[in-house]
């Protein structure tokens, strides 16, 4: 497609990438005469439902943020079949380039990195959408250094409850978080792990988690710890590492619970302050011990009474046994002082740090507990990736204090344990979840398919199938059954026909509806296009988009005055009507830094009456109002 020109404004100057729906340009925007990247979607997946559904999410997603660390959307059309989104043109490389070219980056560098990155979500989870797919390769580093979170494909809204294609286990294996990797829906946390992943990997030049498949992965991020991070890179301060370990928690409870607070952690880590939420580890030895100083040596320091001259007549001899006395109790002061002394030291010396007993074999842990004068407790229970006979718990934690002769508890690893596959197809996915933790397993859903003969939602596959041998914790990899709904023709009825007709068929309406000028009586309120093409199959609740024709004569206006926020630079706007639950575009434009900050816009309706009018700049939501359709 280089060298075509979109909706005659968008000229693709090269093909730039290509993901795994839609192809990436760079491109001349002849309107501005500014570079742009339009995204395009593959003409394979033109009429796929679920496809065209996750390219509108993109822009649906993209199109509820403004910020400086994320890619900006700035269009959304069609072009014959063909669907784009046109977003800032970033020029530079990913951060997974620059890691492969530089190795570990430097820990401040990549700590401020992070920050940028946290920054962005912190914007988007605002906004209700989680990315789900953070990565390297989805981090785009300006040539002026400045960082870039692209790639919203598959975000999702935060309220969403719906499961759509592939809705719980889409994302990149290497950086999903534990519950993506076992079926589980993800949230703000979620995308907190990969971050921390991400973090991670810049500081040691590598993944924590790698294998021969993806299952294997997967497993690892539900159930391994990665290498300690100072043990691949000794420059990076235990501060920044604390706050990696922790957004890598594999329960999300104890992952920072928003981006902010991750990013102050960070902060602080930079600063080399400390925080109740970055644990450091304080070095052991015997520190400041008072000493109390002896009755000898106060009595040595005392004023020397005798050395004035004595009146030998007033002058009286102590009496021998006052001077045994005051000798005795000199000395059993000296005794105490030096015996608390002694104690103190010998009780410095009783305190041990726990040493990081994981990995090891029996044999060795309790050899390395014994020269620090530990004992050891050993329960052994089955570990679906660490063979047998291997440490792969320990309480309490490594570097707790403990005295010597305090036991420390060992789970040691009985290797896999030998599992049945349960039958999980004809389930519900609710009650499939629950037969495979009931088993040992964990359970994937790999897609959502069209269906004649099973009811949507029930699960119409499964890999292993029952009855097959497998170990503890590995996956069950399911296909949910969508249903069947086949697309109506739509084009040439008027909007409630096509609304009945869409409700029968069991689809939703776009809130989004484009409407096309037109002069001609006859075509007003008639629909132009449909986003799907007759007779399609589909899943159930897929939605489709309409094009209406309008003729402004046959319809009804109204004129408002906008209100936009100061800005320096160009600031686009767009007003909908919102009328029985539907939400339509009715007037876009752009305004330049130094025009009125309160121009006219007129509204255009299809029927008469009370509405809502929203108004949106640079795409986020700014206010909204009510006006009167005359």
């Amino acid at each position: 497609m280089s060298d075509k020109v979109l909706a005659g404004r968008y000229q693709l100057l090269e093909q730039s990438g290509m993901g795994g729906m839609a192809i990436v340009y760079r491109a001349y925007d002849m309107r501005t005469g500014h570079q742009v990247a339009v995204k395009v979607l593959r003409p394979e997946f033109a009429q796929d439902a679920d496809y065209v559904s996750r390219f509108q999410r993109e822009a649906e997603a993209a199109s509820k943020m403004t910020h400086h660390n994320i890619v900006n959307l700035l269009d959304v059309g069609m072009d014959g079949e063909n669907r784009y989104l046109v977003m800032e043109y970033v020029q530079g490389k990913t951060l997974k380039q620059v890691i492969q070219e530089r190795g570990r980056l430097a820990p401040q560098t990549a700590a401020q990195i992070t920050i940028r990155i946290l920054s962005a979500l912190q914007h988007a989870h605002e906004n209700g959408i989680i990315h789900r797919d953070i990565k390297p390769q989805n981090i785009l580093v300006n040539a002026d250094g400045h960082i870039k979170v692209a790639d919203f494909g598959i975000a999702r809204m935060a309220n969403t409850s719906t499961i759509t294609h592939g809705d719980i286990v889409m994302g990149s294996v290497q950086y999903f978080s534990p519950e993506q990797a076992s079926g589980q829906a993800a949230d703000a946390r979620s995308d907190i792990y990969s971050v921390g992943v991400v973090l991670y990997e810049m500081l040691t030049g590598r993944i924590p988690f790698d294998g021969d498949n993806q299952v294997a992965i997967a497993m690892q991020h539900i159930h391994s710890r990665p290498a300690p991070i100072e043990s691949l890179a000794a420059n990076v301060p235990p501060a920044i590492c604390a706050v990696c370990m922790k957004a890598m928690s594999k329960n999300p409870k104890y992952r920072y619970q928003t981006a902010k607070d991750m990013a102050m952690d960070l902060r602080l880590a930079l600063e080399g302050r400390g925080t109740a939420s970055i644990p450091v580890v304080e070095s052991g030895g015997l520190q400041n011990v008072p000493v109390v100083p002896s009755k000898m040596a106060e009595i040595a320091q005392a004023p020397n009474r005798n050395t004035q001259p004595r009146n030998t007549k007033t002058h009286r001899k102590l009496n021998p046994t006052w001077w045994i006395a005051i000798t005795v109790v000199i000395l059993m002061v000296i005794v105490a002082s030096i015996w608390w002394v002694y104690s103190m030291i010998q009780s410095s010396n009783n305190i041990v740090e726990v040493p990081d007993f994981y990995g090891m074999t029996v044999d060795e842990a309790e050899h390395a507990a014994e020269v620090r004068g530990l004992k050891t407790k050993i329960v052994e229970n089955n570990h679906p990736t660490i063979e047998a006979g291997r440490v792969v718990l320990q309480s309490p934690s490594v570097n707790t204090r403990l005295g010597r002769g305090d036991t420390v508890a060992l789970t040691v690893s009985l290797g896999p344990a030998v599992l049945t596959v349960p039958k999980v197809i004809g389930s519900t996915l609710q009650d499939a979840i629950s037969l495979a933790q009931s088993a040992g397993l964990t359970l994937t859903v790999v897609d959502r398919v069209v269906t004649s003969d099973m009811q949507a939602g029930l699960i119409i596959s499964q890999v292993p199938s029952e009855g097959t041998i497998c170990e503890s914790g590995e996956i069950i990899q399911v296909t949910l059954s969508g249903g069947l709904a086949i697309v109506p023709e739509l084009e040439g009825m008027t909007l409630p026909e096509a609304q009945a007709l869409i409700l029968d068929a069991g689809l939703t309406l776009s809130s989004t509806m484009n409407f096309i000028i037109t002069e001609d009586p006859d075509k007003h309120d008639i629909i132009a296009s449909q986003s799907i093409a007759k007779d399609t199959q589909v899943i159930e609740g897929t939605q489709i988009m309409l094009a209406v024709y309008q003729m402004p004569s046959m319809t009804y206006s109204a004129e408002v005055v906008l209100d936009l926020p100061e800005s320096s630079s160009l600031t686009s706007v767009r007003v909908t009507l919102v009328h029985n639950n539907t939400e339509y575009t009715v007037f876009q434009a752009e305004y330049p830094a130094n025009t009125t900050r309160h121009p006219t816009a007129t509204l255009v309706a299809q029927e008469s009456g009370d509405y809502l009018y929203r108004v949106y700049c640079n795409d986020r939501f700014a206010y909204q109002q009510e006006v009167v359709m005359e």
